[in-house]
């Protein structure tokens, strides 16, 4: 062997050497018969480097995963006689190899045996044991060898290769099998190491539970649940060092698919067994990685009783059913233990058991006291474990938290299958523990006060309403409901000084914002508590940062009821409104992304105000004006400034000012226009304004998305006022831009035609052409190789023109292309023909053929555009043909398939308006050309003439699934 190439296999070796080491195990990996060298040197144990064992190792892998169909049968035997080879001299050896080594050779016996089992090595499980017997390093390669086989035969969390089906199959005739050969005597093995090492080697016998776990889903049974086996588990349960595999072996047997009388049976002697050892004492257990395994046993036992009890059920075996409802319910005492433990992880494990038990309690028609009594019980321990520890870091939330955050949804998920079982009892419940708590909110501590509130919140999903309404219809419901909030909002709990209270109390009055409808005199103190140091200027950013949304939300909802306070809200929001760039440090009150929400709740307010429309349009005007200002001074201040980064932030300021004024116009609707306000002369200022941004040589693509995020809107809200606006704006977005610039301005233009169709004209046909030179001047541009951005920049940009031109089409303006002069109508046609048939984009594609029909349809008759009856022959009817015989187009794909669909409309398009000439055409001339037979050729003619569409397309794909080699 390359001895210097062997040095750079050290993790600490040169890169020149590690360079040599890679290159040299390539060598061998591809060799017929230089891998033989590794064989060797594993067998006889030439090197002691552990790096060097494991490259030998590796390289023979590769010849089994890869080459083995290529290798000579005596090379198998090689590869075999290698490896047992290597496994004997690992019982004699003065020193264990590394478990990186070890569980590598167990890779490597894994893939011989799903290669040769089955066809030649039938006696693979007999020649492991005659060979390990019960030496303890056999025992843990024995073991190892079995993981590996369960992780490539059975393991289902193993991602396997593309022939999914082929290994599926295979994987079942090797189970099959094992099952007729060899499974007695492997478990038989288990059970001699089991007994062997239980007492000596607690590492093995962890091992050999993890393989009789792995195994037992598949395996008969009987083989393991009975008394010799079980007995040897459970004693297990007893040894400290062994209890938590125990744990997880026994919740393996109790997982196995079985019939439910004999499920219950095993489950229950298994419980008798656990609960005279004391295991059921779970209060008198300390240690809590054991408690969580044993949870996940008892969630499994637990389920296990709940799945038979159903399958009983169904079969209408009443007495057994009965047994088994009485097994789950002597369970519930040690569930409710286990779910109230301090540990989360305890409890977390066991809420399906608990979720489960619900939902059976759902089913029965009525509950007895005791189940009454668990319902109770459940309710109050969820109440419980939804409360906050001490330790929480609200302020810089970490792993633990997020943990916790995901505990709760778990938890609340229980809360919702309480209330399907007793709406009345979780309405109670709550109630008592929300009002016992806020009568004495000021001495109580925070996560007592937040769970309160926290619960209440709750309610709104957990006892739905229709369309929220909480507080009509169910008479006792609302008034439960009602009295809460009013307690909520009367309490003056919103001055509880911890953010989880701040927080939970302005969810809670947003999520039940109907009950201000019922109740408007509390508006105003819900007001001021979102204005004032409790909402939107509280110490913690991440309040304001939640009450600038839940503001809008709120005034949103009720801004019918909010007429009396419109004025005073818009004064004590003023400081809020200011736009400032944040740079020396200066950090203002709220984030440009919270400042929308403001802008937004203040462009409510004036809308949907009483106002006349001149006083609306004077607020209007209030609120926008100093952005306008502002917005002008910031501009001159860009194209003066020198320095980048200060470029930056005057550039995001002047983004934020558009983006605030576009948010004050997600007020209007279809009944308050903007006209209707009094409003338009304010955004077409606004506009104005804004506009000169576009020609801004500075951070253009920052301005320019937002000036055009700003027009976008103005079209919806200011119609027809607009279009004195575009052309201006096109010709300065169209000037010096790159390909995203093109794919952004491209649905402007599009939302123009479709909106204002004919009106729109005279501009289309003025900028039509320079808006595609801009984009095939783009695409011209050369881009590397691997480039991949610049790429998929590219195949979006080509995708936006082709949308256009549907647009265009589409909207009954395809005299806007006719116009543009023979030359530039020819070159567009050709671009289209170009996309269905050259590029392997099947979105793109599908546009394509939509707008090849939609011109057929429009121009294809006999007093079409001149010339193109022509083009129809020459070009359209063959990109028809050619782009579903590209080896790119995949008509496995759905995307193909639906650009296919297209493909066939164009086709039937082009008969409709052309008639037997077309049929003529294809029978004599082009089928002809492409060498169809006339038979098939006849058959293709016939199902296009079919009146029906889909049969011609189901036809076109089975056309060319033929025609494709």
């Amino acid at each position: 062997m390359d001895e210097q190439a062997l040095l750079g296999l050290s993790p600490n070796a040169d890169p020149s050497f590690r360079q040599r080491a890679l290159a040299y195990f390539e060598q061998l990996k591809v060799s017929h018969d230089a891998w033989q060298v590794c064989a060797e040197a594993l067998a006889q144990g030439i090197y002691s480097d552990d790096h060097v064992k494991f490259f030998c190792i590796q390289v023979l892998e590769h010849q089994i995963k890869f080459r083995y169909a290529a290798l000579t049968e005596s090379q198998h035997q090689l590869i075999r006689q290698t490896m047992m080879s290597w496994l004997q001299t690992q019982l004699v050896n003065p020193q264990q190899e590394k478990s990186f080594i070890r569980n590598k050779a167990a890779q490597v016996f894994a893939l011989l045996f799903l290669t040769e089992y089955l066809t030649k090595w039938p006696k693979f499980f007999f020649d492991l044991l005659s060979v390990v017997g019960l030496n303890p390093r056999g025992v843990d390669l024995y073991l190892r060898i079995l993981m590996a086989i369960d992780a490539e035969v059975v393991d289902r969390d193993i991602v396997h290769t593309a022939e999914v089906r082929t290994e599926c199959r295979r994987n079942t005739l090797i189970k099959d099998a094992m099952r007729e050969q060899c499974i007695p005597n492997l478990v038989e093995s288990w059970y001699q190491i089991l007994h062997t090492y239980q007492q000596t080697n607690s590492e093995l016998t962890c091992q050999c539970l993890e393989v009789v776990g792995a195994f037992v889903s598949w395996i008969d049974l009987n083989l393991i649940a009975n008394e010799r086996f079980v007995n040897v588990l459970l004693s297990h349960m007893s040894v400290e060092v062994l209890r938590e595999e125990a744990c997880d072996c026994l919740f393996e047997i109790v997982n196995k698919g079985m019939d439910p009388i004999d499920k219950t049976k095993l489950v229950e002697s298994l419980c008798q067994v656990l609960m005279a050892s004391g295991f059921f004492n779970t209060e008198q257990e300390d240690d809590v990685d054991f408690l969580a395994r044993f949870s996940k046993l008892v969630n499994g036992m637990g389920q296990a009783l709940i799945t038979s009890w159903s399958k009983l059920v169904k079969a209408g075996d009443v007495k057994n059913s009965q047994v088994t409802l009485q097994a789950v319910e002597a369970k519930v005492p040690l569930l409710l233990k286990l779910l109230v433990h301090e540990d989360d992880d305890i409890s977390s494990n066991i809420i399906s058991f608990c979720y489960d038990y619900l939902h059976m309690l759902k089913q029965l028609p009525a509950l007895t006291e005791l189940q009454k009594a668990n319902v109770e019980a459940i309710m109050h321990a969820v109440m419980k474990k939804l409360t906050y520890d001490e330790e929480y870091n609200f302020e810089n939330e970490g792993e633990d938290e997020a943990m916790f955050l995901e505990y709760r949804k778990h938890l609340k998920l229980l809360l919702d299958r309480l209330a399907q079982v007793s709406p009345e009892l979780l309405l109670a419940a709550v109630q008592r523990v929300f009002n016992t708590t806020l009568e004495n909110w000021q001495n109580t501590r925070f996560m007592e006060v937040e769970v309160a509130l926290r619960l209440l919140f709750m309610l709104g999903e957990a006892i739905p309403a229709s369309h929220g309404a909480h507080f009509s219809g169910d008479s006792a419901k609302a008034s439960v409901l009602q009295e809460m909030m009013h307690t909520l909002v009367t309490s003056e709990v919103s001055q509880y000084l911890h953010t989880s209270v701040t927080l939970e109390f302005f969810e809670t009055v947003v999520r039940y914002e109907k009950y201000f409808a019922v109740e408007p005199q509390h508006i105003p103190n819900v007001l001021m508590s979102f204005l004032d140091h409790r909402g939107l200027r509280n110490n913690s950013p991440k309040v304001r940062s939640r009450a600038a949304y839940l503001f809008s939300r709120f005034i949103k909802t009720l801004s019918k009821h909010m007429n009396p306070y419109i004025e005073d809200i818009l004064n004590r929001i003023q400081d809020l409104l200011v736009l400032s760039p944040c740079e020396n440090g200066f950090q203002p009150l709220l984030s440009s992304d919270d400042q929308l929400f403001i802008y937004e709740s203040a462009g409510v307010l004036i809308v949907n105000s009483e106002y006349s429309a001149e006083r609306k349009q004077t607020l209007m005007r209030d609120l926008l004006t100093p952005l306008m200002e502002k917005f002008k001074v910031f501009l001159e201040k860009l194209l003066r400034e020198q320095d980048e980064e200060r470029q930056t932030v005057l550039a995001d300021c002047l983004n934020h000012a558009v983006g605030f004024a576009s948010r004050t116009s997600k007020a209007f609707s279809n009944k308050q226009t903007v006209k209707q306000c009094g409003c338009s002369e304010v955004y077409r200022d606004c506009l104005q304004t804004f506009l000169p941004a576009l020609s801004c040589p500075l951070q253009k693509e920052v301005l320019r998305s937002g000036v055009r995020t700003f027009l976008h809107r103005m079209i919806i809200c200011l119609e027809e006022e607009v279009l004195p606006f575009i052309p201006t704006a096109s010709e300065h977005m169209l000037k010096d831009c790159e390909a995203k610039d093109l794919q952004e301005f491209i649905p402007l233009i599009n939302q123009i035609t479709a909106k204002f169709k004919t009106q729109i004209s005279p501009f289309l046909q003025q900028v039509f052409m320079p808006l595609v030179r801009a984009i095939f001047e783009v695409l011209a541009r050369p881009v590397e190789d691997n480039d991949q951005t610049a790429a998929l920049e590219n195949q979006m940009l080509r995708r936006s023109y082709f949308a256009f031109l549907q647009t265009v089409a589409g909207s009954g303006m395809s005299e806007v292309i006719a116009n543009q002069g023979v030359q530039n109508v020819e070159q567009v046609l050709f671009t289209v023909i170009q996309g269905a048939v050259e590029f392997p984009d099947p979105i793109a594609q599908k546009t394509c053929f939509i707008i090849l029909s939609k011109l057929v349809e429009l121009w294809g008759g006999k007093d079409g555009l001149l010339g193109f009856e022509d083009f129809i022959y020459k070009h359209i009817v063959p990109a028809c043909f050619l782009a579903p015989l590209k080896p790119t187009f995949d008509l496995a794909d759905a995307q193909t398939v639906l650009a296919l669909s297209e493909c066939a409309v164009t086709l039937k398009t082009i008969h409709l308006k052309r008639g037997p000439e077309f049929i003529q055409y294809l029978q004599q001339e082009y089928l002809q050309s492409l060498q169809v037979a006339p038979e098939i050729s006849r058959e293709f003619c016939q199902a296009l003439q079919q009146p029906d569409g889909k049969i011609f397309k189901n036809y076109l794909k089975v056309f060319f699934q033929r025609a494709k080699p």
